[in-house]
């Protein structure tokens, strides 16, 4: 059985549009950029630092590293520009569960094949690498555009956690959780792949 503050262990990813390399707080500046691309804090329904916030974003974030619970990465564009942020999250190591969440991509890459491909390397890595039972995404009930991205994905909607956290300014969020368990990752693998290639990828 994996030990929670070992796996799963630090990494580096990399393909044709993006680099997922652990997360560093020599990466703020980049980060702050890349956040002010489309001044993605100000979404309501989304929990994006703010440029002031993202050395304490990123402290949090290592914190959680440290605690086992979180793995966080830096994305990087095919230009090698810091584009966002992701994370493997709320990791349960005994039971080789986690979820993919906290991303967050500046405007200028959004829409393009770097968040599908992201998906991709983070997936094969989570069911080929460290042998998960499942991944989950979660989103808020709101984000429409987060429910389509992850359901173009091929996760499937386990439920909706009704009143499930208490925002920033005080109102209730309903949570929806997908996921993709490991049975079905070769076809959505398959589906990915094919899709990242139709997109010239």
């Amino acid at each position: 059985m994996p030990s929670s503050r070992s796996w799963p262990e630090p990494v580096t990813l990399s393909g044709v549009h993006a680099r997922l390399a652990p997360l560093s707080m020599e990466h703020r500046d980049g980060l702050i950029d890349a956040v002010k691309d489309g001044e993605l804090w100000k979404l309501w329904y989304t929990a994006v630092p703010t440029p002031e916030g993202m050395s304490k974003e990123i402290e949090r974030r290592l914190g959680l590293q440290v605690a086992g619970s979180m793995l966080p990465f830096t994305v990087f564009d095919s230009d090698g520009r810091i584009a966002g942020m992701t994370t493997y999250m709320n990791i349960d190591a005994a039971n080789r569960r986690l979820e993919i969440g906290s991303t967050w991509y500046a405007r200028r890459v959004q829409r393009t094949g770097l968040n599908t491909e992201c998906k991709l390397m983070l997936l094969t890595h989570a069911f080929e690498k460290l042998d998960c039972i499942a991944v989950e995404f979660r989103t808020h009930f709101f984000n429409r555009a987060s429910r389509r991205g992850i359901e173009r994905l091929g996760a499937k909607l386990d439920g909706i956690l009704r009143s499930h956290q208490i925002g920033a300014n005080g109102a209730l969020r309903d949570t929806v959780v997908y996921s993709i368990i490991a049975g079905e990752w070769p076809t959505v693998k398959q589906h990915l792949t094919y899709s990242l290639a139709a997109m010239g990828g």
